[in-house]
This record gives structure tokens, sequence and C-alpha cells, in this order.
């Protein structure tokens, strides 16, 4: 069952707004994301939701850290991201999680494929991000868009991915599909 945003019933109108960023990899989704936060004043929260395993992956962090400015803090979190979020979004105006398809990897290191926890997991991190008073964004994966997957695991995450991005987008006050660099409003609760 997909939920649905009580923001956009116009029960938390005091909430900031949830942003749903999605598209394949190298897709732009990140900079565009990146670049909607900082046209809001204030201070911005960066989670980071990547596990650095190897020296590419290291670059691939280190060259996103140059890119922010020194009006961002950053969060580092992988699976455990729900506990910590109120406590580093305390007096930002926006927050971008950067990606949601990282820290689904993340949770299935910690719940393998059940499909039960996962769906739990994403319910509780996505009703953290709706309580904050911060715009959010949230960037993830398209990856419905490929090949099925050879194995069952590869299967799994893709099945369990794909739930996740329907939750989130169904829940977002706006949705944006990024190809090429290009934005492409898919939804707007305005």
């Amino acid at each position: 069952m997909i939920a649905v945003s009580r923001r956009g019933a116009g029960l938390n109108s005091d909430m900031g707004r949830l942003v749903f960023v999605t598209g394949g990899a190298r897709s732009g989704k990140s900079s565009y994301a990146q670049q909607r936060a900082e046209v809001l004043s204030g201070r911005l929260l960066y989670v980071a939701t990547a596990t650095i395993g190897d020296a590419e992956m290291a670059a691939r962090v280190r060259r996103h850290q140059l890119e922010r400015d020194e009006r961002w803090l950053t969060l580092e979190a992988q699976a455990d991201l729900t506990a910590q979020l109120s406590t580093a979004a305390k007096g930002c105006s926006a927050v971008l999680v950067d990606c949601l398809t990282l820290w689904l990897n993340g949770r299935m290191a910690v719940d393998g494929t059940d499909a039960d926890k996962i769906a739990t997991a994403g319910i509780d991190l996505l009703a953290a991000l709706q309580a904050l008073p911060a715009t959010v964004f949230v960037v993830s994966n398209e990856l419905g868009c490929g090949i099925v997957p050879e194995n069952r695991l590869a299967r799994s995450f893709r099945d369990l991915h794909g739930l996740l991005n329907q939750r989130f987008a169904a829940a977002a006050d706006e949705a944006w599909l990024v190809v090429s660099g290009l934005p492409l409003q898919l939804k707007s609760n305005c």
C-alpha cells in the first residue's frame, strides 16, 4: 500500500515541502536537487547515505563535498538515518537526502530482503522527513527501466527500490525526473 502525504491535504501547513527527484545514473538529479536547495536562505543539511568502500567512491564523495559551500552541514548516515534526522536538521531551511538508493542498500545489509522490515523502515524514514520543518529533497535512482536482473538478490533490490520510490513519490509535494541534465516535472501539489 502506498502512503499519501498528509501535507497535500493541508494538515501540516507549518511543515516544509517534500521534493522527490529521480533519474538514472549520472543524470544530473543530485545537482538539480542541490541547486533547488541552495536557492533557500539559511543553513542546509546534506544527508550522505553512501558507504565508502573503495578509492573511486571516496573520490566521488570528495567531489560532492567540494561542490557544497559553507552553508552546508553534513550528516553521514547509512541504514540508521531516521534516528539522527531531527537533531541534525535543527535550524536548517532545507535537507537534501542523497540518496534513497544507497540508503536502501544499507538497510538491506541490516534487514536482508525482508520486504516487511524494509517497508517499515521506509515508512519510518518518510515520516521522519515529513516531520521536519524544512524543505526536504530526496534523491533516488530510477532502476526500473533496465533489464530484469539475473540473480535473485538483484531482483529483490530492484523490486524493493521500486516500491520505495513509489511510496516517496506518492507522498511528495513535487516529483521530478531528471534525464540528461533536464528536469521534467512529474507531480506538483502547489
